[in-house]
């Protein structure tokens, strides 16, 4: 038993984040799956995608700071800390928007199953799937850029 515990202590920050930003990731997913649904993929992939980052980006600070990295950080170190998360967490916006634009609007139309309608009694139209496929792909992506990025820059531990 000590050894798992010794384990854990060892490995904490990387198995916290990687839980937290599965929590986050299915998040972004749920968010961007309820947008799909209510009002169809061109706002999911779209203005749907900002607002759905946003709202993770917001939840993934929280997490990052208080579960993952245990910053101390008060007054301007944390305003400071908290600029440099949702600035690099901007850039991975940026990156999971190119990622969906392309992937939905230039990829899926190319492959023509990604475009086809629904057939009558279908639970999910293939362009619908193909989206979501995107965006996971996507989220592993930014996944791992968050993560570069925290650990590098914004919750760096003062030598």
């Amino acid at each position: 038993m000590q050894k798992i515990k010794d384990w854990i202590t060892k490995y904490y920050e990387g198995l916290a984040y990687l839980f937290f930003g599965g929590v986050a990731t299915l998040l972004n997913l749920v968010i961007f799956a309820v947008f799909q649904a209510a009002f169809g993929t061109g706002f999911a992939a779209g203005p749907g995608n900002i607002i759905d980052n946003i709202l993770c980006i917001l939840f993934a600070y929280w997490t990052n700071r208080t579960f993952v990295f245990r910053s101390r950080n008060h007054g301007t170190a944390a305003l400071k800390e908290f600029g440099q998360f949702v600035f690099f967490r901007l850039l991975t916006l940026v990156m999971d928007q190119v990622i969906i634009t392309i992937g939905v609007q230039v990829v899926g139309p190319a492959i023509g199953f990604a475009v086809a309608g629904a057939a009558s009694g279908d639970a999910m139209a293939p362009s619908e799937l193909w989206a979501m496929g995107v965006k996971l792909f996507s989220q592993v992506v930014v996944i791992l850029s968050n993560y570069v990025f925290s650990k590098l820059f914004t919750f760096k531990k003062k030598q």
